[in-house]
């Protein structure tokens, strides 16, 4: 059978029996047709494909600076066409097993000053309703870190005024409570107050969730890409705008309390991380930092 009729049938069995989703399937042929560029050009034939082969490709996108998570990826695509092939008896073994997933670059989340999160938090323009929104919005996500997702899942009944903290839904439906400053809390006081007639300017009202914290200007719950496209709206003339995420707020958060003095065990509950492996990507060190430590420690500084 020619190649392409293998790969043809393999994405088929993607759709029907994995029904796997549209972009899975456009990412699979994606990996899948550079590999076999790749082999046309190495002059390799499907059934004399070694674990040499895939050693050679993987070595080749490093050649092209492709990241190790985009090359994991890549590895991934290939092993599940080979077990597709295997198991359909195209082919008698499958050369990728013996080919070891290469580690994720260790990649430093990128994190604001404090003065430019400032910056960034005073950008909204609260003489008008959507403006206090926005502003609750920024001092929300930099006074606790949440999560954007863990952010328009709030419902106002989660917020406690008097005990300061907030209750949050994470990963796995997990909830915690988490610490809220004053500051934001006098954001989230006053957007209450506006919230409710905010959104009647086209007569439709609070329709979709009465219970949602954060409201669009059609009165149903702020989705994650309506929070992407606020932060969007307010990063011109912040210093490195580009690359500014709404998760930029949660790896600031954390930054500046370890930064602070603060416990990586106390940053890892209020993050909501399983692992305090996770939360250990958050200890680099700022330049600000490494000053600090010297002035402190070195006897002629």
């Amino acid at each position: 059978m020619d190649i392409k009729a293998y790969v043809k049938e393999f994405i088929t069995y993607l759709e029907i029996e994995r029904n796997a989703s549209e972009y899975t399937i456009k990412a699979y042929s994606s990996d899948i047709k550079q590999f076999l560029e790749f082999l046309k050009s190495d002059k390799e034939e499907l059934e004399k494909i070694t674990h040499r082969t895939i050693r050679k490709f993987l070595a080749h996108l490093q050649n092209k600076a492709c990241s190790n998570k985009s090359i994991g990826r890549k590895l991934a695509t290939i092993r599940s066409f080979f077990k597709f092939l295997v198991r359909e008896g195209y082919q008698k073994t499958n050369p990728t097993l013996a080919v070891s997933t290469p580690k994720p670059d260790k990649k430093l989340p990128g994190f604001l000053t404090v003065e430019s999160m400032i910056k960034l938090i005073e950008k909204p323009d609260e003489n008008n309703a959507l403006g206090i929104r926005d502003r609750a919005i920024f001092e929300t996500l930099y006074s606790t870190g949440i999560r954007v997702g863990e952010l328009t899942q709030l419902n106002i009944y989660d917020i406690d005024f008097g005990g300061g903290t907030i209750k949050v839904k994470g990963k796995g439906n997990k909830q915690r409570i988490v610490p809220i400053g004053d500051t934001a809390l006098d954001i989230i006081n006053r957007y209450s107050a506006v919230r409710n007639t905010l959104f009647n300017n086209k007569n439709i009202g609070i329709t979709e969730d009465k219970q949602a914290l954060f409201l669009d200007k059609w009165g149903g719950r702020l989705t994650s890409r309506s929070v992407e496209r606020i932060v969007r709206k307010h990063i011109v003339g912040i210093p490195k705008a580009l690359g500014i995420t709404p998760h930029t707020f949660r790896h600031s958060f954390a930054t500046h309390l370890l930064d602070a003095g603060a416990d990586l065990r106390s940053v890892q509950e209020l993050l909501g991380h399983v692992s305090l492996s996770t939360t250990q990507i958050y200890t680099h060190l700022t330049p600000e930092k490494l000053k600090r430590t010297y002035k402190k420690a070195h006897p002629r500084a």
